[in-house]
């Protein structure tokens, strides 16, 4: 059950400024919704606190006949109902502990059987991945002669001099990419390989800020898997 921050004052006898300082230091459970603040007490506190109640109410002091005094709160009872709600929070932090490491191997286990479905995915497409990469060097051999106009075109208007032209054979990793019927996150994930190891592995060529293939020479059929 819930109650507003006056009526836990009220029913638990509690000034505002304790409640408040206990809502700040999380030593209740409470939520707000639209702007109402309200403290989360179980039935059993609450039951448990009347009964309390109800016991010292029978326990009145008569004095004279005529004045009735209450016993006055001690610091025995305030330091038992402490210890009832520090019990309270203990068995509340076990509950969402438990919740966590429920939440954390339900979510390890969903990760290894995502794993394991991409290596199976990996593993049954080898086959067509090679027969892939036969198929673009063949495409790319057919697109020789347009590459090397295209360097003729570039040296015309000065935009490299001699020794930045590459021979027809070398490629450059993001214009290949652009010709492989992939999604932009595979060609940023197979992108993200050769940066990895270009500067030690020999069959990445970096030049002025670019990374070029050469397919005549070396098989790329490990990084540009997908």
């Amino acid at each position: 059950m819930r109650l507003t921050i006056d009526e836990y004052c009220k029913h638990f006898k509690m000034s505002k400024e304790m409640v408040s300082s206990k809502i700040r230091t999380k030593k209740l459970d409470y939520l707000i919704e639209e702007g109402q603040t309200y403290i989360v007490v179980t039935k059993d506190l609450f039951d448990k606190y009347n009964k309390d109640e109800n016991y010292q109410e029978k326990n009145i002091i008569v004095k004279d006949n005529s004045q009735i005094i209450k016993p006055k709160t001690t610091v025995a009872t305030v330091l038992a109902l402490y210890q009832k709600e520090n019990r309270f929070l203990k068995d509340k932090i076990v509950q969402l502990e438990a919740k966590i490491d429920k939440l954390i191997d339900d979510k390890e286990q969903m990760l290894r059987d995502e794993r394991d479905k991409i290596e199976h995915i990996y593993s049954s497409k080898d086959t067509q991945l090679k027969n892939i990469l036969e198929l673009i060097n063949k495409k790319l051999s057919l697109e020789k002669e347009q590459i090397v106009t295209t360097i003729h075109e570039v040296e015309s208007f000065h935009y490299h001099n001699e020794e930045e032209i590459f021979e027809p054979k070398m490629v450059e990793l993001k214009e290949y990419l652009r010709t492989l019927n992939i999604k932009s996150s595979q060609r940023k994930i197979i992108k993200k390989r050769f940066l990895d190891i270009y500067d030690s592995d020999i069959r990445v060529i970096h030049k002025d800020g670019k990374l070029y293939l050469d397919f005549s020479k070396y098989d790329y059929s490990d990084l540009l898997a997908y």
